[in-house]
């Protein structure tokens, strides 16, 4: 039986996307796992204005049975003043059914995110998609400093969950250590999951 990882993310520009990309292969390449790639939708502030049901490219948008069939979550946002994206914070607002049937209790979550500079507010933001996860109770995992991506790179990468900057390159052109954590952020949650799925 194969066990699978939401990996959900909101991206404007392609570089959170890029991110939740390198997060898929990095869960997909442990054994017994496989990557479910999700987004959500823009909001908008007119009341009026609905998404098409379905992106017209991309992965399509993240249900509640998304969460109920996962073994665990990675969860990406651009950052927004140092917090997650209006869109995502908006999907994760929706859960409250899945909070009170206890749907992610004891399932692993990792975060990621991606900034135009330096210090743009990555690890705040990290650590509010964080917050909403742990009150589902779920079990946060984070890149521990054994990655040596976590202490060479120049760009993105903390020890809260994987990140890239932008600086003036193409928004979606990762650096190497960004590409090594990203795929070490997806692959310790997909390991997590597995060891808890054998329990």
């Amino acid at each position: 039986m194969t066990l699978e990882i939401l990996v959900l993310y909101y991206s404007r520009d392609g570089a959170t996307e890029a991110l939740a990309r390198e997060v898929c292969r990095g869960v997909d390449a442990v054994d017994g796992a496989t990557a479910r790639l999700r987004t959500v939708p823009d909001v908008s502030t007119v009341a009026e204005a609905t998404a098409d049901e379905v992106p017209a490219d991309g992965p399509p948008y993240a249900t509640p049975g998304d969460l109920a069939e996962c073994g665990g979550l990675v969860l990406g946002s651009p950052t927004r003043f140092g917090n997650m994206a209006a869109a995502l914070k908006y999907f994760l607002d929706g859960t409250a059914g899945e909070w009170l049937n206890g749907t992610l209790i004891g399932k692993p979550a990792g975060v990621f995110t991606s900034t135009g500079s330096l210090h743009g507010g990555q690890e705040t933001t990290l650590l509010t998609m964080a917050v909403p996860l742990i009150h589902h109770g779920m079990l946060f995992v984070g890149v521990p400093y054994s990655e040596s991506a976590l202490s060479a790179t120049r760009s993105g990468g903390t020890p809260y969950g994987a990140s890239h900057v932008t600086w003036n390159r193409s928004p979606d052109e990762l650096s190497d250590d960004e590409v090594a954590l990203a795929r070490a952020l997806g692959g310790r949650v997909a390991s997590v999951a597995m060891k808890l799925s054998d329990d």
